[in-house]
């Protein structure tokens, strides 16, 4: 975003905020720095030292590197480091490179600067970013940071930041090249040129009528192309617009990018006004978020979680889990106590029962994948769902008669006993099904009733097929072979 102030040196508190009758205390990063050296852990106590070693040495070649970059050097430092490296960056890339890293580091080096120097970093990010990493803080941090900047910046990151962060709206960014339809060829190429410096998608241009509707959509080449005086109006014609309204899930927004290549995709009011644009790049960070949260949920730890996040964080979001899974788990092993006299009277029951339930798991975890992969990014009408289901079953089945087979018969050969081989082989088969078809089932059942469908899927899946692998295996024996 650009201030109407600009930041002159490397120190972020050096920028006027709204209502100040001076500027802010020109060392309040180096302080916090200094500070957060000083204590390890983000003491705020002074010190002398403004720069360490680190700072000094991200000399003129290195400040070329990408924010990626610095973030992932960043990552690797300590507190104290992490805050002495940015106040040695120019503004801008030290607020790239903090919007780059993880959440909850960015969170902690927020919390570790003074609000004069946070709020200046913050205001040097595009609005999209300053509205995400806003999110991120307590509501009277971030209440406190939007005060000490500008009001058309506070103003803008405000809005972004009403939006649902898991919809459109909350992913969109609105600096973006807009030309009103009136506009000649010519006159649009002049605005292009004093706007977009400032534009955070060049891309497209964004045509609009009186009412700001969205009236069309032009490539920056297609622009360049127009004859000089033709109007925006006819050069965009009758375009069939493709637009997400604001409260779209980011997920579809995503599936309908993926789908038609596009460079970016405008967002729209229920009038049709534009109002934001979300770029591919947003749209690979969601893609990015959709694929951990849904590997982490399926068994049960926090959607959100990394390696960075606080433990007691970690321990807040999976004992839950685990707890159910402790439940699942001593079902199936009531399961087992069920058949502890056929147990006894056959010992080798218990070498052979972990192989049914362990099989069928996999099977379902298979199946699993594949469900859960199709419905992050298309959407499951009825009959494809259980088209979906079916495959699954057959694919179970298929791979449960061939294993199921190579079981009895490798079980008759271990144990001598041709009743107890086809026993093994019936129960992998008929567990096998089971996995597959649960697989597939859970989570659409979860989707069905509006729950996230990889939501801990994996811990229901096991137990259901550890439960059924030993009541059928044990079963089957007990009724063929005691």
């Amino acid at each position: 975003m650009k201030s109407v102030s600009k930041v002159e040196n490397n120190d972020f508190s050096e920028r006027p905020v709204e209502g100040d009758a001076a500027t802010a205390d020109t060392s309040a990063l180096a302080q916090a720095a200094s500070a957060a050296s000083s204590a390890g852990q983000g003491s705020k106590a002074p010190a002398s030292s403004t720069n360490t070693e680190e700072a000094d040495a991200y000399d003129s070649s290195s400040r070329m590197t990408h924010p990626a970059d610095v973030a992932e050097q960043l990552e690797n430092l300590t507190l104290g480091e992490q805050i002495d490296l940015l106040a040695g960056l120019p503004p801008e890339e030290a607020a790239e490179a903090v919007a780059e890293l993880d959440e909850h580091i960015r969170v902690e080096i927020l919390e570790n600067l003074s609000p004069d120097a946070a709020a200046a970093l913050v205001g040097e990010m595009s609005y999209d970013d300053a509205a995400d990493v806003l999110d991120e803080l307590d509501e009277d941090h971030s209440d406190s940071l939007l005060s000490k900047m500008e009001s058309e910046d506070a103003a803008e990151i405000r809005h972004l930041m009403a939006f649902d962060p898991e919809t459109a709206g909350g992913i969109m960014n609105t600096e973006v090249i807009i030309l009103d339809e009136n506009l000649s060829a010519d006159q649009a190429i002049k605005q292009l040129r004093e706007d977009i410096e400032d534009k955070e998608i060049p891309y497209y241009a964004y045509i609009v009528g009186y009412f700001h509707n969205l009236k069309g959509v032009l490539s920056l080449r297609d622009l360049l192309l127009l004859p000089p005086g033709i109007s925006l109006e006819i050069a965009v014609g009758r375009q069939d617009l493709i637009t997400v309204t604001y409260d779209t899930p980011k997920e579809e927004v995503a599936r309908l990018i993926s789908h038609y290549n596009f460079m970016a995709l405008p967002v729209v009011d229920y009038e049709g006004r534009l109002i934001g644009v979300i770029s591919h790049d947003d749209i690979i960070d969601v893609i990015q978020d959709i694929a951990s949260e849904d590997l982490l949920g399926m068994v049960g730890a926090g959607q959100d979680e990394s390696v960075d996040t606080p433990w007691r964080d970690s321990v807040r979001m999976r004992l839950p889990w685990l707890l159910v899974n402790l439940v699942n788990s001593a079902l199936s092993a009531s399961v087992v106590y069920l058949f502890d006299g056929s147990i006894t009277q056959m010992a080798i029951l218990a070498v052979f029962m972990p192989m049914v339930a362990n099989q069928a798991g996999n099977t379902g975890q298979q199946a699993l994948a594949v469900i859960i992969r199709q419905l992050a990014f298309d959407r499951f009408e009825k009959g494809k769902a259980l088209e979906a289901v079916m495959r699954e079953v057959k694919i179970g089945l298929i791979n449960g008669c061939i294993l199921g087979l190579i079981a009895a018969v490798a079980s008759a050969l271990f144990t001598q006993n041709i009743t107890l081989g086809l026993v093994m082989g019936a129960a992998l088969l008929l567990d096998m099904l089971l996995g597959a078809l649960a697989g597939a089932g859970i989570p659409l059942v979860l989707k069905r009733i509006g729950r996230d469908p990889a939501q801990a899927s994996s811990i229901f899946l096991t137990a259901l097929t550890d439960g059924a692998g030993f009541f059928l295996f044990l079963g089957l024996a007990t009724l063929f072979l005691l």
